[in-house]
């Protein structure tokens, strides 16, 4: 299955990229193909849209100001279970795109037993071991995928909820709104970790680049594999030249001052 996906991926990364292009600059590294960030800002986009419709839906009094963004109560009815489908089908052509560099491994394990220092940052790298993706992405990457299998299912049943026993629709109302919530939950985080949490992790999503800098530090494996270069070895020198940097701004400094100070004898003896 791994190869026939992987070639299935490979096939549709040629394709995106005849229609857009991703330019690396010097001491950057390629982290996201157009393919792959068209298919995570479309099932972005999706679940915006259907999580909106879907609160407007459930909680009418609550969320009534939602409905006239969807043209009123009746079209975000109707809408609602379009997005979500739409949802589905893209997050499955996501799901294919990371298949492979999601498959949870001992390193995924090891990573999940120190989740504290990674929440503190009570650490300035990542474990060498890191790869593509750490413990805690590939965890909310599988989050996503049960809640968006219990979404489908739960969503048609629903849909057709005339077809189906009465109690299997009820059944199918509480295991929807808990997965909205799963996935609202791990959204708000996902965001929090793209922006705020680890600066410079947005632009991946964007230009499809990141720094070599980022990479080693949340990545080290992966900016192994990429660079074939050891990341303690170049963080550790990139460590010295910024010393080395900011020892050149304070001696600069320090002459700077003894010279105004040597100008300020001068004219006073005058």
């Amino acid at each position: 299955m791994s190869s026939s996906v992987e070639r299935f991926d490979e096939r549709a990364r040629r394709e995106a990229d005849r229609v857009g292009e991703t330019v690396v600059r010097r001491g950057e590294l390629l982290r996201h193909p157009v393919y792959t960030r068209v298919l995570h800002w479309l099932v972005a986009i999706l679940f915006v849209l259907s999580l909106l419709s879907g609160f407007g839906l459930y909680s009418p009094w609550l969320f009534r100001w939602l409905t006239p963004l969807f043209g009123g109560g009746p079209m975000t009815r109707f809408l609602h279970p379009w997005f979500g489908l739409a949802f589905d089908i893209f997050f499955f052509f996501q799901f294919l795109n990371w298949f492979v560099p999601m498959k949870w491994t001992d390193a995924d394990r090891r990573w999940m037993r120190r989740i504290k220092e990674y929440t503190t940052n009570r650490e300035k790298l990542e474990p060498a071991d890191v790869g593509f993706f750490n413990g805690g992405q590939k965890l909310y990457f599988w989050a996503i995928v049960l809640s968006g299998a219990l979404f489908l299912v739960t969503g048609l049943l629903l849909w057709f909820d005339d077809a189906v026993p009465r109690w299997l629709v009820a059944v199918s109302y509480v295991v929807h709104d808990i997965a909205a919530l799963v996935m609202l939950g791990g959204f708000i985080i996902h965001i929090y970790e793209g922006t705020a949490a680890q600066p410079g992790t947005f632009r991946a999503m964007t230009d499809g680049t990141v720094s070599e800098e980022w990479a080693w530090t949340h990545h080290p494996a992966w900016y192994r594999d990429a660079t074939g270069r050891d990341p303690r070895e170049d963080y550790e020198r990139a460590s010295r030249r910024q010393i080395e940097r900011e020892r050149a701004v304070e001696a600069w400094e320090h002459e700077q001052d003894a010279r105004e100070r040597a100008e300020g004898t001068q004219k006073s003896e005058r």
